[in-house]
C-alpha cells in the first residue's frame, strides 16, 4: 500500500510500483484534497491533524479487507502511517518510512532537531499565502534536490499546481507544524527507515532520532539525494525495501 505526501498523488508512485507489481497486490490512493480524490468531501475539521488522515487510511483497509498490509509512506505520510499502525497494530506487517520526519521544528527545550525554526515554516507559509504558483515552482527544486535533472522538479511542482491551494494552504500547516514524537513509543510494528542524503526537510538527526525511538526500526542510509528518492532513485528505493522485506519476512 502506497501513501503519498504533501502536493502530491498516487502518480508519484510509477517509477517505483514496476518492481513490485509482479509479487505484491498493490493498493493506490489519492489522500482526500489530492488528485482526483472527491474533493467535496474535503473535512477542514477532520484534517485538522494528520489522525484524519490516519482514519482514511485505515477505512481503505478495512472497505479492502486488507491483512498483513506492508504501508510504503512518504513523507507526512510516514507518521500518517506511524498513527495508524498504532491505532491498528494487527493490520500491519512492515511500514517502509519513506524520508519520515516526526517533526518538522526544532525544539529548544529537548535539542530535538526538525531541521526548522518555527519563523521559517512561518515564512515558508505567507510565501504561500502570497503567491502559491511561484511558491510552488520556487519549493519544488528544494524539496526534490537533484539539480542536474530539473524534470524532477518540474514533475512536482506540476504535481504541487494540480492542489487546490486553499487545500495545499491548510494540509501544509498540518505538515509543517505536527508533532508526531508522541505516537512512536505506541508503535510495535517492524518498521524500515529509509534516510536520503541532503535531504533539506529531513535532515540526518531525524532519521537517527526516529532508529531510536521506534523499537523495531531498520535505518539505511540512501545515495540517493533529495526528498523524493521514488522519483529521483526509484531502483535504489526499491532494492533497499525489497532488501529489508527478504531479510524481516
Amino acid at each position: 500500500m502506497f501513501a503519498h505526501g504533501f502536493g502530491c498523488d498516487q502518480a508519484v508512485w510509477r517509477k517505483l510500483v514496476p518492481y513490485f507489481v509482479h509479487d505484491y497486490r498493490l493498493v493506490l490512493f489519492d489522500h482526500v484534497g489530492a488528485g482526483h480524490s472527491d474533493m467535496s468531501a474535503y473535512d477542514w475539521d477532520k484534517y485538522a491533524s494528520l489522525n484524519g488522515y490516519a482514519t482514511d487510511l485505515l477505512e481503505i483497509c478495512a472497505a479492502l479487507e486488507l491483512e498483513d498490509v506492508i504501508l510504503v509512506g512518504h513523507s507526512v505520510s510516514t507518521m500518517i502511517a506511524v498513527i495508524a499502525a498504532a491505532q491498528e497494530p494487527t493490520r500491519f506487517s512492515h511500514l517502509i518510512l519513506l524520508a519520515p520526519s516526526p517533526r518538522h521544528t526544532n525544539d529548544p527545550y529537548d535539542g530535538y532537531v526538525g531541521g526548522f525554526t518555527r519563523e521559517d515554516i512561518e515564512g515558508l507559509l505567507a510565501s504561500l499565502d502570497s503567491d502559491y504558483f511561484a511558491w510552488a515552482a520556487a519549493l519544488a527544486p528544494v524539496i526534490m534536490g537533484n539539480p542536474q535533472e530539473p524534470e524532477l522538479a518540474e514533475d512536482l511542482s506540476a504535481s504541487f499546481c494540480r492542489t487546490d491551494p486553499a487545500i495545499a494552504r491548510h494540509f501544509a500547516e498540518v505538515t509543517f507544524f505536527s508533532d508526531s514524537r508522541p505516537e512512536l513509543r505506541k508503535l510495535h510494528t517492524s518498521c524500515l527507515i529509509l534516510q536520503c542524503s541532503d535531504d533539506r526537510l529531513a535532515p540526518p538527526e531525524v532519521g537517527a532520532y526516529l532508529h531510536k525511538n521506534l523499537e523495531h526500526s531498520t535505518l539505511v542510509h540512501l545515495q540517493a539525494t533529495g526528498h523524493c528518492p521514488h522519483m529521483s532513485a526509484p531502483e535504489e528505493t526499491a532494492r533497499a525495501i525489497l532488501h529489508y522485506l527478504h531479510t524481516h519476512m
